[in-house]
């Protein structure tokens, strides 16, 4: 009997395909696997969404954050030009996670121990295989990758990361989550966050 795809992804924060397995999410109804970019290569900090507020439209992607990244990129985004620009491990098709990719990121490679936050909807994520709920104190707990735990070498900073979805009804506001409590929230995209690449994979 065939296994199915379920059956032979690996462990949560395993090395594969030139980063690391974060999860599966769903896009345009197409199952995928999320490949977090290394540290060293894929992580960056304190950088603008995009200069002087810019509208970006094709950037309003919920789950598609590689639609968002090159709409980005073609509006002149600096971060966005510069993970399109990486090369890793013989890949060259990285990009900065969607809304719910990132969510997906932080479900699964949460790198503290501190309770999540309640605020608004921070949680829901209808993208994700399967799809879930808002958060409680206690889930997501901390990862088990010991790599991506705090203090690892692969771990998310407990800060806030920007995903790649631009407000739908603020222009100049983009969606972040923080890697702490697990917040997801509106900032102006002149704040200087930090941001990961990430990859995809078709299952």
């Amino acid at each position: 009997m065939k296994s199915s795809t379920a059956e032979i992804l690996p462990l949560i924060g395993t090395a594969m395909d030139g980063g690391f397995y974060a999860g599966r999410v769903v896009i345009d109804g197409k199952p995928y696997a999320l490949i977090v970019a290394p540290k060293t290569e894929g992580d960056r900090r304190d950088v603008k969404w995009i200069d002087d507020y810019k509208d970006v439209p094709g950037a309003q992607s919920w789950n598609d954050g590689l639609a968002n990244t090159d709409a980005m990129a073609a509006a002149g985004s600096a971060l966005a030009l510069w993970a399109r620009d990486l090369r890793i491990a013989g890949h060259a098709d990285w990009y900065l996670p969607s809304q719910d990719e990132i969510e997906t990121i932080y479900r699964n490679l949460k790198p503290t121990t501190a309770e999540n936050s309640q605020w608004s909807r921070s949680g829901i994520n209808l993208s994700a295989i399967e799809p879930t709920r808002p958060y409680t104190p206690d889930s997501p707990a901390q990862t088990m990758a010991e790599a991506f735990q705090q203090g690892g070498e692969q771990a998310f900073h407990p800060e806030y990361y920007w995903s790649s979805t631009q407000h739908a009804a603020h222009s100049d506001v983009a969606w972040f989550q923080t890697f702490s409590d697990g917040v997801q929230g509106g900032n102006n995209k002149s704040a200087e966050l930090r941001a990961r690449a990430v990859r995809r994979l078709p299952l």
